[in-house]
């Protein structure tokens, strides 16, 4: 039996405990949160002790990882005491909001010889894996071009009732690295690194620190061109798509299935689209299909069972901060940047 503790008391922890309830051999044995009231009420749902005190959570026995749900900007500083007690450590997206914090999780957690995986549904998708499979087998051919659309919506009191959403110290920005993040990684899971990049950005519709409309081009290693559009200014929020064009044909994700595929060879049969999952991700941050997340801490816990690696470990989870540094500072400084080595 894994025991597993769920470090913060807001909405994505209930999901990450739901999650993990329905993992065989698991148990969730505790959870720590600033906010008493709402780690209490967790604890009574799940049958677990609560805290308020990180100390004390953290000498909590028996408990054999944690997964992190807390702002992004702390994932790192918890992350790094957990792994220092000893902990397998499960982190929300992002791993963290800088490239030097998230080095510093991977470098700790390497350091004390325990796992650090990071949560990206995408990469356990039926259709994702699918869809990578036919990219890695040439199944697209010569990668030429892809755009990603993340036009979300998020209405104002999202960010007015919230400590930390849109503040730059916590959350590292707005629309791209918090909603936009997801894609992201897929591109950079599915097409390997960008080289260059180019971006504008806008606070158009909320009143935060960071941008709620974001536009980047997109220059990959592999020569392949693409845009990004990330933003929780779009009403009423549309399903995130993602479309990728080769030498040999196109093929459509939206939200997480494939939709569309067009090939000059015709239509695979592992590329029959699956089920897509009940998440309102468009126009609502609650998550009522833990499926995604689900799969991530079978995987987790599978790669401390079997001392193997996590399908998106720490230095993976760490690419999408890297890409995401450089289109932060392209949108800042009205140029193109190249990106550094990640």
């Amino acid at each position: 039996m894994i025991s597993i503790g769920v470090i913060g008391g807001g909405g994505i922890s209930n999901t990450h405990a739901r999650a993990a309830s329905e993992v065989e051999g698991v148990r969730v044995a505790a959870f720590y949160g600033t906010n008493r009231e709402k780690v209490e009420q967790l604890g009574r749902t799940f049958g677990a002790k609560a805290y308020d005190d990180f100390k004390l959570f953290l000498d909590h026995k028996p408990m054999d990882a944690v997964i992190i749900g807390t702002p992004s900007g702390l994932h790192a500083q918890e992350g790094i005491e957990c792994a220092r007690h000893g902990l397998h450590v499960l982190v929300e997206k992002p791993i963290d909001i800088t490239t030097a914090k998230s080095d510093a999780l991977i470098k700790e957690c390497e350091l004390h010889k325990v796992k650090l995986a990071v949560c990206f549904q995408d990469r356990f998708s039926t259709d994702g894996v699918r869809l990578k499979d036919l990219i890695d087998h040439g199944g697209l051919g010569k990668l030429i071009l892809v755009s990603g659309h993340v036009k979300w919506y998020r209405p104002r009191e999202y960010y007015s009732d919230s400590r930390w959403r849109g503040k730059l110290s916590l959350d590292g920005g707005g629309a791209l690295i918090n909603q936009g993040i997801h894609t992201v990684d897929l591109l950079l899971w599915l097409l390997g690194n960008v080289d260059k990049v180019y971006a504008s950005s806008s606070t158009a519709l909320h009143d935060i620190e960071s941008e709620d409309t974001l536009v980047a081009t997109l220059e990959f290693a592999n020569g392949a061109i693409g845009t990004l559009e990330t933003a929780t200014s779009v009403f009423p929020g549309y399903d995130r798509r993602v479309e990728i064009t080769g030498s040999e044909g196109t093929v459509v994700f939206e939200h997480n299935r494939i939709i569309r595929a067009d090939l000059k060879t015709g239509l695979p049969g592992g590329l029959q689209t699956s089920v897509n999952d009940m998440n309102q991700s468009a126009s609502s941050p609650i998550v009522s299909d833990v499926n995604g997340h689900k799969r991530i801490i079978e995987d987790f816990v599978n790669a401390i069972k079997t001392n193997g690696t996590p399908r998106c470990d720490g230095h993976e989870g760490r690419r999408s901060v890297n890409l995401v540094e450089a289109i932060y500072e392209s949108a800042r400084i009205g140029k193109a940047v190249e990106l550094r080595s990640s």
